[in-house]
Order: structure tokens, then C-alpha cells, then sequence
């Protein structure tokens, strides 16, 4: 199933938190859980998995605490998890970087993203916004391709860094569109985002939580979204596969656990995100953060970790990315 149809497909399935009860109600949890986060607080993970976190503490009737070890692109609190007991109380806020696109950039990470870890939960999916300087002279996506193809290397293309999703919705982008940008490789998307607004930089792939503040602000100007559909958060604006057909650059955060993590608790924990994130009050506050809440059991988010492995292995031999 492709990545498209599985999320439309877990978002409209049903929860039935009935029939989830009755399979998982051997395990409860008896202390404070951890979700360890491998960036700063405040960014789209971090925030992402407070978010969760707050909304599943209710229904397992612990605090579900969040853990920030920050540093090596999220290989560390990666790491960290995946040396972890598989006992239920550690868990790591994984997402397409740390789980599927870094072990093509790092040579040695000490640990293997598939055999070290228990999917547990899809959580989200979200895109990116391709975003220009007001100062670009088009309006549309059409104008677009056609201003880089008549000017090609002129357009600056901000990235929080070589290997970077940014850098790789991009360089799909490009590959697809048959379009070239100069590359414009930064310490973080924060500061490229500083100097798009500052007029420094002309375009960016970024992600809706970081970017949607400065398009409401209208201090960048939005042309498409990465995902093959449109956003809830912003319904209103096209994708890029409706200019490029077959353009797809999908985000995800998921929960995983250590290797070995028995099936009750993989279960529970999968039941209870998945009410969580299809609630009112959660899903409302995800949304508002840019992303699509889907709430899948963990053969989805296994699925959806296979696809973006074989995808992120074909983007890093495409740029030539390396995370060493």
C-alpha cells in the first residue's frame, strides 16, 4: 500500500477502544514513562511528543514524561532507547530522520534502526511547505518552475543541512520538476528560516509547524505543499503533485520501543495513542502544529519505516549527503 493511502486509510479507520481493552488490560503501567526526545525542546518532535505524551498520561493513569538528549542528528537519544530494558517505561519520538534516513548518512551509529527497536505507534504524518521571499517574482507554483527552469542555480535554496529533510524535499523537488537550485546548507532550519525572511535566501522546504507562523504573518509566501494531499491546517493550499505529478516528500513521528518489547504492552500503548491523537482535544492541538494525526497500530508504522528506508536510501545517493 502506498504512503498515501495507507495514512488515508488509518486515519478514517474507526477506534475501537472497546475491543482494544480486552486485547491489551494485562498490562498497566505502575510508574512514570519516558518518551525521550533527540532534539531541543521547542522544536516540531519535541513538541509533537509533549503533545502526545499529555494526552495518553490521562488513560494510563501515569505521567508520561518528556526526556530531551539532544545531539548527532537524534542518534543519541536513538541509542539511548534502544540500549533501554524492554519493560515498558522508555520509549523513543522517532521520525523519518532518526528512523529511516540516518543510518545512510552515519557510518557507525552503534545501534540499527529496525533491529533495535519495537514499532509501536504511528503517530502523525505531516509535509512540508515549499515557501519563497516575497521578493521572488511568482505567484504560483506554475510561475515557479518556470522562473527556476529560465534561471537555473540562481534561486538559493535554504536547508537546515546536507541530509536534512529540507535538503531532501528539495532535491526530490528539483529531480522531478527538472529544475536546479544552489544549495544553501545551514546549522538548523531556524536560522535558514531567519534569513528567508531576511531576504538572504529565496526558497525552502520547510515544515508546517516551523514555517506556518511567518505564511500567516505573510512575511514568506507559500506556493505547495510536499504531501499528496492537502493539509487540514491549510486546506486551501495545493500540492505539489497537482503541478508535479507524483511529487510525495512525506514527514512522520512515531513511538518506538526497545527491540524485544512484549506484545501486551506494544498493544496498550498503540490503543491508547490511538485515542489520544483521534481526540478533540489532542488532534486539535497537533493540527494546529501543522501535522495530520493518524493514531495506527504498529504493523502501520513498521510499513510506513520500510518505505521511507528504500525512499531515503535513493534521496542520499541522489545528493551525496553525509552525516560524518
Amino acid at each position: 500500500m502506498k504512503r498515501r493511502h495507507l495514512a488515508q486509510a488509518l486515519a478514517a479507520a474507526p477506534f475501537l477502544p472497546g475491543l482494544a481493552t480486552a486485547q491489551t488490560a494485562e498490562w498497566k503501567p505502575d510508574r512514570p514513562i519516558r518518551f525521550v526526545v533527540g532534539f531541543a525542546a521547542g522544536g516540531s518532535t519535541d513538541s509533537s511528543g509533549r503533545v502526545v505524551a499529555d494526552g495518553i498520561s490521562s488513560l494510563l493513569e501515569q505521567p508520561v514524561v518528556v526526556e530531551n538528549r539532544v545531539g548527532a542528528s537524534g542518534n543519541i537519544a536513538s541509542e539511548f532507547v534502544a540500549r533501554s530494558a524492554p519493560d515498558g517505561y522508555t520509549f523513543v519520538v522517532a521520525s523519518v530522520g532518526t528512523h529511516a534516513t540516518n543510518q545512510f548518512l552515519f557510518r557507525n551509529m552503534g545501534f540499527h534502526v529496525v533491529r533495535d527497536f519495537t514499532p509501536v505507534s504511528l503517530v502523525v504524518v505531516s509535509g512540508a511547505l515549499l515557501v519563497v521571499h516575497p521578493s521572488v517574482p511568482v505567484r504560483n507554483l506554475v510561475e515557479f518552475i518556470a522562473y527556476a527552469k529560465a534561471n537555473p542555480g540562481k534561486l538559493n535554496m535554504g536547508t537546515a543541512g546536507p541530509g536534512s529533510t529540507q535538503h531532501f524535499a528539495g532535491a526530490l523537488f528539483e529531480e522531478r520538476a527538472g529544475v536546479r537550485f544552489t544549495h544553501i546548507p545551514y546549522r538548523g532550519g531556524a536560522p535558514a528560516m531567519t534569513d528567508l525572511v531576511g531576504g538572504r535566501l529565496d526558497v525552502i522546504f520547510s515544515p508546517l509547524a516551523e514555517v506556518l507562523p511567518f505564511v500567516r504573518a505573510e512575511q514568506v509566501r507559500a506556493l505547495g505543499v510536499t504531501r499528496p494531499e492537502r493539509m487540514p491546517s491549510l486546506p486551501d493550499m495545493q500540492t505539489i503533485a497537482e503541478t508535479v505529478p507524483g511529487y510525495d516528500f512525506s514527514g512522520w513521528i512515531g513511538i518506538f520501543g526497545p527491540a524485544g518489547l512484549p506484545e501486551p504492552i506494544v498493544r496498550r500503548m498503540s490503543s491508547v495513542i490511538a485515542e489520544a491523537v483521534r481526540s478533540p482535544r489532542t488532534g486539535g492541538r497537533l493540527e494546529t502544529l501543522g501535522y495530520m494525526p493518524v493514531g495506527g497500530p504498529p504493523e502501520a508504522m513498521a510499513e510506513m519505516q520500510r518505505q521511507d528506508v528504500i525512499l531515503m536510501e535513493e534521496l542520499v545517493k541522489l545528493t551525496g549527503a553525509t552525516g560524518d
